[in-house]
């Protein structure tokens, strides 16, 4: 399992419909780093910027306003902060996809937005092809990580006693979950399984549901919890020194 993960963790989402393009605001407090993640998703054929906030207030009414697809949301912003204006915006309007991508990996802000549901969190040390890709990957359902928040959710949620005990999965459901914990976006478990995307959508569905789980990080979270998951299965990549630059 640990070679599954390291060999094929990487996101190559294809590209969306051309008539089903992702609409997305951009929530980013410098105008510079705005600006230049405006023009690198313009760039693409399936994406559009339909706003700009340069804050966590604008950001909400704009969401609520726009009703974008995906909001990529900053943490450190003015008058209301990333974490905020996530559970502000996901409590009006679950169905926004929240894409974190900011320079802070510290516990308290990954803990605090995975508590409110971000959908991925990355950090602006990505290369600008892991962002686009990330994008894609929330598009269609996948929940993508860096890799050091990846280590950070899955080290805190190790199994431990007197945990609540679950309806079991199948041997095939805990293979996929393990494949969606190497981060695995839905088209690559397909691949990998030799099944259709629509199977695995299928016993994602089915996955949720046993666990009472609303995302993949929090099925991932309970499979850790209920021992299905085993941390040292799971190549995440070599822990770096310290989080990027704030």
């Amino acid at each position: 399992m640990k070679e599954v993960c390291k060999g094929e963790r990487d996101m190559r989402s294809a590209e969306a419909p051309e008539d089903a393009r992702m609409r997305i605001l951009i929530a980013e407090d410098h105008p510079l780093v705005r600006d230049g993640i405006r023009q690198l998703l313009e760039r693409q054929k399936d994406m559009e910027v339909v706003g700009e906030a340069a804050d966590g207030e604008e950001a909400v009414q704009l969401a609520q306003q726009l009703q974008p697809d995906i909001v990529l949301m900053d943490i450190t912003m003015p008058r209301l902060s990333g974490v905020e204006a996530t559970r502000l915006i996901k409590q009006s309007s679950p169905h926004i996809a929240i894409l974190v991508l900011s320079a802070y990996d510290d516990d308290a802000y990954v803990f605090a937005l995975f508590e409110v549901g971000v959908a991925g969190y990355l950090l602006k040390s990505a290369k600008s092809s892991e962002v686009v890709e990330a994008v894609r990957a929330v598009w269609q359902g996948d929940s993508p990580l860096h890799p050091s928040i990846a280590r950070k959710v899955l080290r805190r949620f190790q199994p431990s006693s007197g945990h609540p005990t679950r309806e079991a999965l199948s041997g095939r459901e805990r293979e996929l979950l393990r494949l969606v914990a190497c981060g695995m976006p839905n088209h690559q478990i397909a691949m990998h399984l030799t099944v259709s995307v629509r199977t695995v959508q299928s016993h994602l569905s089915h996955i949720f549901t046993k666990l009472g789980a609303a995302s993949r990080t929090e099925a991932v979270i309970i499979g850790l919890r209920e021992g299905w998951l085993q941390l040292e299965e799971l190549d995440l990549g070599e822990e770096t020194e310290g989080g990027g630059s704030r």
